[in-house]
Order: C-alpha cells, then sequence, then structure tokens
C-alpha cells in the first residue's frame, strides 16, 4: 500500500480551480486498487473539502499547510497557534498595513476592507512599476475572495479569535521590499512556522507545522512506512513533504528549487500533470 499525498492549487487544480476528469479519474484509479490519495493544501479544510465535493472525491486531507489532519469527518490532529501569538502577529501586520487572513475552525475571517487594502497596494506599485502585471495581480486577489467558507468581520481585533483556534494567518502583497522585511523580522522566533506558496505570499502557523510533519503523521495514523509514500506538489510549502516522502514528484510548472529536489518531474497542471505522474511513475 502507498499513500499519495497531493497539492491543490499548481498541482491538481486546474486554472479556473476545479479538479479535472482527467485527475479525478486517476485518483479514483488509485484508490480503487488499495492505495491511499490524501490531499495536502495551504488552503482552508472548509474550501478543500468544497473542492473535493464539487469533484465527487473522498480522501483524508491535510490543510493550513500541514495544522490540521482530517479523515472522515473527524480530525485527526489540529496544531493552532496561541491566542497571544496571533495578538502579537496581528500588531505587526497591521503596523506594516498588510492584508492578512485567519484560518480558523469556522472558516476562513476576511477584515471587510482587505480588497481595498490590497486594489490599493497594487494601483501604488504600478505607479512605480509599469512592468507590474495588474490583470495578474488582480487574479489572484479573485482567488482569494473565490474561497469557500470565508466569514467577513469589520474588524480582527472585534473578534474573540481564542476558541476560533488560528491555524494559520495568510499574508498576500505584491510589495516585494515588505514582504522580505516581515519574514527577515520573524525568522528568529522559535514559536512560529513560516513558509510560501508564491511570491505574494507569506503562511505563519504553529511551529510544528509543516506538510512534512503532517504527511509524517497521518502516515502513521495509516500505518503505512514512509518510504512507500509519495509527495506532489509545485511550490515552497511542498519541501517539507518532498524531505520526507519515499518519492516526490515536481509539476512541470513547479518552481525551480522544488523541481531539484524532486525523484521525477511530471507535466503542468494544466496538462493532467497529477494523472500522468500518477500513471507513469507511481505503480
Amino acid at each position: 500500500m502507498k499513500l499519495i499525498a497531493i497539492d491543490l492549487d499548481g498541482t491538481l487544480l486546474s486554472e479556473d480551480g476545479s479538479i479535472s476528469n482527467e485527475n479525478r479519474d486517476a485518483i479514483l484509479k488509485v484508490q480503487g486498487r488499495g492505495d491511499i490519495i490524501v490531499i495536502s493544501s495551504g488552503r482552508s479544510l472548509h474550501d478543500t473539502k468544497q473542492i473535493l465535493q464539487d469533484a465527487m472525491l473522498d480522501c483524508p486531507i491535510i490543510t493550513g499547510n500541514g495544522a490540521v489532519a482530517f479523515d472522515s469527518d473527524k480530525i485527526l490532529q489540529n496544531l493552532y497557534l496561541e491566542p497571544e501569538v496571533i495578538g502579537e502577529l496581528m500588531d505587526i501586520l497591521d503596523g506594516d498595513k498588510l492584508y492578512y487572513e485567519l484560518y480558523t475552525n469556522k472558516g476562513v475571517y476576511v477584515e471587510e476592507g482587505g480588497r481595498e487594502l490590497l486594489n490599493k497596494e497594487i494601483k501604488r506599485l504600478h505607479g512605480l512599476d509599469a512592468d507590474l502585471e495588474v490583470e495578474a495581480a488582480n487574479r489572484i486577489v479573485e482567488i482569494q475572495y473565490e474561497q469557500n467558507g470565508l466569514t467577513f468581520v469589520p474588524n480582527y481585533r472585534s473578534i474573540d479569535y481564542k476558541p476560533l483556534e488560528v491555524y494559520k494567518i495568510f499574508i498576500l502583497s505584491f510589495d516585494k521590499e515588505k514582504l522580505l522585511k516581515l519574514r527577515g523580522n520573524l525568522q528568529e522566533r522559535k514559536d512560529i512556522s513560516i513558509t510560501t506558496s508564491g511570491q505574494q505570499k507569506l503562511e505563519i502557523g504553529n511551529r510544528e507545522s509543516s506538510k512534512g510533519n503532517a504527511l509524517q503523521f497521518i502516515a502513521n495514523h495509516f500505518g503505512v512506512p514512509i518510504e512507500n509514500t509519495v509527495a506532489i506538489g509545485d511550490n515552497l510549502n511542498d519541501l517539507s513533504m518532498f524531505n520526507v516522502a519515499g518519492i516526490s514528484i515536481a509539476m512541470g510548472n513547479a518552481e525551480e528549487v522544488v523541481k531539484e529536489q524532486a525523484t521525477f518531474i511530471t507535466t503542468n497542471c494544466s496538462e493532467g500533470g497529477v494523472a500522468y505522474g500518477l500513471r507513469q511513475y507511481i505503480s
């Protein structure tokens, strides 16, 4: 038996955010022979469950970059941030006027003025750099607002986030200098983990949260030796999975550093890369 962990964005999902029939059929075939497919994403649990439901697929789930492990309507592991840490991080992010989202046990919380903040940033940066691809930036923003399970609040300070068990703070900014400065300021903290799924993104979680740790956890849960695991992904937050999996498969559209650390490289996400990888490299 093999356990195969598959990322969503840039990997399993097509450019329109759906799971293609080709990829779905390949997953069902793998499941039919007795192997386990696990979806491993930085997205929220609510969003990931809806994506699978829309595709009529039933899989164990790793979400929030490894913070939450879920199977058969049961949360197996939940690594959330301490409330005082969340407060400290919000002070920093608000001070830097950065857009961020809170991933919680009730879905993703978003401040009502968030889109306006991003639109102003894009406009400001385009005025400074005409090479900024405004259309591409706007599409990245749209993808965030297309998530399932969004809850809009007037202000994060107006909610009691302790019972919400915030397991990820997602930051989106097209200002590279701001993100670099933020990462530098947070890098030495021992009470959080930091990763990214794109150049405009920074994702903060519990210090033990990573897709690699979650892959080890869920493999143990199902009694699958780690050498019998496979990881398929495209971005930096997938590298921790690649470091522990028996086989790693990078997408054709993956970041170069991800390709360099992969056992195999498949085709692009828009070309059924997951299906090709499952057929070609997993027996």
